[in-house]
């Protein structure tokens, strides 16, 4: 059976906060914030139903506005990952953005989704969080009307729904951008290489130095992108020269609503995560702008430092910078349409030895 607890988190420009937590008899535990529709906790029993949080983030509402420059857990938009040029145009006309990450716009702009505080309503097992982004917000066209809906049953699922509807046509493409670290998220980069994964996908998005696609596309086969079949993510890291900020073209059978993404698993702890989603694309990111060795840790929760490649993060999503590249699946959103993205974050896990643990 499930149940979902709501408690304050404090509060942001003197409105409160609010934290949804959701347990499940396995002792699965989810926690999301109101601010930024935060996924701030998830706690997953390994294989001897030792529990253990397994995203990164912070224990207060401070640590989220003043120091969450990585997005833990965010529900990141208007438009998730690059824009080139920070600019657009739709019907001929010219939308200019911030130019936040050199000079392009990345995850929505200098006041994206991830530091708003949204409304929130309970509707059994569900929270919806509802944000109204008004006309020209970060310079985007239309009021654009979002909820982010997130839902746990019995089956240890996190069930994740993101809809949006406008008054003009725009550019919409939300994700969230959790970091998991299934040894923990105080593991660090030690266990992350330890993690094996499998992703879907046999072509990523060609990109430039600045990570902006060229609109072609590059087959894995033979190259450090190749993950179709289980591999060690610090073995594969060490083939891609350290670091993995892509965009993964998910294969599709067309056949269903919802397809397969990835599956990660701990070995030592027996823990997995598998993503579904109706997305085209996913970005895998290793941490590799987290603080490197040399420099202050990010402080998290419990006091924890965070650093260069102590996490990971499946970003599902349209192709980054689609409003650029006509051979793209299309990120416009018209009025009279909704949009809706779908992710399930399945978690669990199984003996080493089991054979629930073999990859196909």
């Amino acid at each position: 059976m499930v149940q979902l607890h709501e408690e304050d988190f404090g509060t942001f420009r003197n409105e409160p906060v609010r934290k949804f937590i959701w347990t499940t008899d396995s002792g699965f535990s989810v926690s999301v914030i109101s601010y930024g529709a935060i996924i701030q906790s998830i706690e997953v029993p390994d294989k001897n139903g030792i529990n253990s949080d397994v995203v990164l983030g912070f224990d207060d509402i401070d640590g989220y506005v003043n120091r969450n420059t990585p997005y833990l857990g965010a529900t990141v938009g208007r438009c998730a990952n690059r824009i080139g040029g920070a600019f657009f145009e739709i019907d001929g006309k010219t939308y200019s953005l911030a130019k936040n990450i050199g000079e392009d716009h990345l995850h929505g702009g200098l006041i994206g989704f991830d530091k708003v505080n949204w409304k929130s309503t309970v509707n059994g097992n569900k929270v919806v969080f509802s944000y109204l982004s008004k006309d020209g917000e970060e310079g985007y066209p239309g009021d654009l009307l979002t909820n982010v809906i997130y839902e746990v049953n019995d089956d240890d699922v996190l069930y994740v729904e993101f809809m949006a509807t406008t008054t003009k046509k725009t550019v919409v493409n939300l994700t969230n951008h959790s970091y998991f670290n299934l040894a923990g998220h105080n593991a660090g980069s030690a266990e992350v290489y330890n993690h094996v994964i499998n992703i879907n996908a046999d072509r990523i998005t060609e990109t430039t130095s600045e990570s902006i696609p060229t609109g072609r596309f590059i087959k894995v086969g033979g190259t450090p992108y190749d993950l179709r079949v289980p591999t060690r993510l610090g073995d594969a890291m060490r083939r891609a020269t350290g670091l993995y900020d892509d965009n993964f073209c998910v294969t599709s059978t067309g056949k269903q609503d919802i397809n397969f993404v990835s599956r990660v698993t701990h070995p030592a702890s027996g823990r997995y995560l598998e993503v579904y989603s109706n997305q085209p694309g996913v970005q895998l990111y290793t941490s590799d702008f987290l603080p490197s060795p040399n420099e202050a840790a990010l402080v998290g929760k419990g006091g924890v430092g965070y650093r260069r490649h102590g996490a990971f993060c499946l970003e599902t999503q349209v192709y980054p910078d689609a409003v650029h590249h006509a051979g793209f699946p299309s990120a416009i959103l018209t009025p009279g349409e909704v949009y809706r993205h779908k992710v399930n974050y399945h978690f669990g896990s199984v003996s080493v030895d089991g054979p629930q643990v073999v990859l196909n």
